[in-house]
């Protein structure tokens, strides 16, 4: 973790809210069958940064063989709250995967020194002190953990969409924190699909483009 900037690209949080209505931040990426990319196959991705220098998110459905209790032992932490001992690490993505980022939902009562507020949506906080708040017990009451990050240059995502291996999925912010936060994390890319009424046996692996 760390708390040297407010978020990997060093922007204003506050910024968001003016890019284009076309932005794909605080929606859910879906990889196409055609996604050759060992590390995001089968992967629902929360998008938390998306402008004209390039996107970032966090992959939601891939689970590390590390759990909560290994993580706080090494961060040196004590956790001693049951239900969040055996709760699992998350591969976050292929960039900066020694680097821990906690998206939790926003909560104007809580606040940390390194946080990303995803206008109607999320926040992604990657200061150690979120950690050191869930294990006082006074954390944020969902949240999800992970390491690395999923980066995209700029226009790699939109030439990704293009070449169809990925699918942006705008859900209502209930939708997204009831996949994120409440689904097993084996049904989330499944559940994604569904909320946008496809069938996975009929999707193509072929790129959708002329």
């Amino acid at each position: 973790m760390t708390s040297a900037n407010k978020d990997p690209h060093d922007s204003d949080p506050g910024s968001l809210i003016s890019y284009s209505a076309d932005h794909l931040a605080n929606q859910f990426l879906i990889a196409m069958p055609g996604m050759v990319d060992p590390n995001f196959a089968n992967s629902v991705v929360y998008l938390f940064e998306h402008n004209e220098r390039g996107a970032m998110g966090l992959v939601v459905n891939k689970p590390t063989e590390v759990n909560l209790a290994t993580l706080f032992d090494k961060i040196e932490l004590k956790l001693e709250i049951a239900p969040l001992l055996d709760q699992p690490v998350y591969f976050g993505g292929p960039v900066q995967i020694e680097r821990g980022f906690v998206l939790h939902e926003s909560n104007p009562h809580l606040s940390y020194s390194s946080s990303l507020i995803i206008p109607g949506g999320l926040t992604m906080t990657t200061s150690k002190d979120v950690l050191e708040a869930v294990a006082l017990g006074n954390g944020p009451r969902k949240f999800l953990m992970t390491l690395g990050y999923a980066g995209w240059g700029a226009g790699q995502l939109e030439e990704e969409i293009t070449l169809n291996g990925w699918m942006n999925v705008p859900l209502s912010h209930e939708q997204m924190t009831e996949v994120i936060f409440n689904t097993p994390s084996s049904q989330r890319y499944e559940k994604t699909m569904r909320h946008l009424g496809f069938d996975l046996s009929h999707l193509s692996g072929e790129a959708g483009h002329a």
